[in-house]
């Protein structure tokens, strides 16, 4: 990242010079101030607010970057990170993308203006696919979404394992028409591919009729839902791979004033406040939410203070949370197979 000294000599100024020009002091010939901020401009600097200001590149900022913080498993993770934060003396600077890289990268360049200390962060498609291309000043440890091409602290969930054990589960009491709902990126991804291991597995085929890409979102869930049961041949288990979309899913099934799982079975991913709450409650698996924000902060923390030490892929298991939503139903071949 090009300094205030880089911009004075490539323009023939003195630091004081291009310091009068940012901060639109007078003085200053209108031709110099010209070519001070054409320099600027080609060279990509970016004033250091905390340096201007405090003299200092010492900080006690961490930047957490997440898709949507509506979303309960990351709400979770940032409690984490500001808890295992705060103990060590640093504050946490958090920032919402919607999966959006424009925004992204307003707060990347934010977090590089104000000298952030490292972040923690769950990257867009886009900076995941360049991030070997990335020139950031500060750490990065990335939670959710696995980087392929860069070295980079990371703390994961072992998507497709646990999947396949959900689906697994659905399975092993005889349901055999079950469809999916799943993210076209990242971990949705890595849950498809546990589902699609699953049935594999047990000699069942995949339908492409059963198997939808959706956002995140509530609504979204919902919308595909309805058309999974207007089918000719609707699903008897249906597998969400996010709580929104299971909230959605759940509100389509009412809708049709169909029982859960006397109609069709329900499973998804992360616990929530309401999935134990609803009758029945819904089978799930549990990420360990609170480790993952406390194991990146962690790892951020080793970074900071040891800049120069191997990077670290942290993996961990989420818990299969058996409930009602994924019982077999009394009297039919389901409860048979399970007997």
């Amino acid at each position: 990242m090009a300094s205030i000294k880089d911009v004075a000599e490539a323009a023939g100024v003195s630091t004081a010079t291009v310091s009068r020009v940012l901060s639109n002091g007078l003085h200053v010939r209108p031709e110099v101030r010209e070519r001070v901020m054409a320099t600027v401009e080609r060279l990509g600097y970016r004033p250091n607010l905390v340096a201007r200001s405090l003299r200092s590149q010492r900080s006690s900022t961490i930047g957490l970057i997440v898709s949507d913080i509506s979303n309960p498993f990351f709400t979770a993770i940032g409690r984490a990170v500001e808890d295992t934060a705060y103990e060590q003396g640093f504050s946490v600077l958090l920032c919402n993308t919607d999966e959006n890289p424009e925004k992204e990268a307003i707060y990347l360049d934010l977090m590089q203006d104000t000298v952030v200390a490292g972040a923690i962060m769950s990257p867009t498609r886009q900076t995941i696919a360049n991030f070997a291309d990335s020139n950031l000043s500060f750490p990065i440890v990335v939670i959710d979404r696995s980087i392929s091409n860069g070295d980079v602290d990371a703390v994961l969930l072992d998507n497709v394992d646990a999947a396949y054990r959900l689906i697994t589960h659905l399975i092993v009491p005889g349901y055999t028409r079950i469809s999916a709902l799943c993210r076209e990126m990242g971990t949705g991804l890595e849950r498809q591919l546990g589902f699609e291991k699953a049935l594999r597995a047990h000699g069942l085929a995949l339908k492409s009729e059963y198997m939808k890409y959706v956002s995140p979102k509530t609504e979204a869930g919902y919308a595909a839902t309805l058309k999974m049961l207007d089918l000719d041949e609707p699903p008897d288990a249906l597998f969400t791979a996010s709580s929104l979309i299971a909230e959605g899913a759940l509100r389509a099934i009412r809708e049709r004033n169909l029982s859960i799982p006397g109609d069709i079975a329900l499973v998804s991913f992360d616990e929530t406040t309401w999935s134990s709450l609803v009758q029945p409650a819904i089978t799930l698996i549990a990420q360990p939410t609170y480790e993952i924000g406390k194991t990146a902060a962690e790892l951020l923390m080793q970074r900071i203070a040891d800049p120069g030490r191997p990077t670290r892929k942290v993996i961990l298991n989420g818990q299969l949370l058996v409930r009602g939503s994924s019982s077999p139903r009394l009297g039919s071949d389901h409860e048979k197979v399970a007997l």
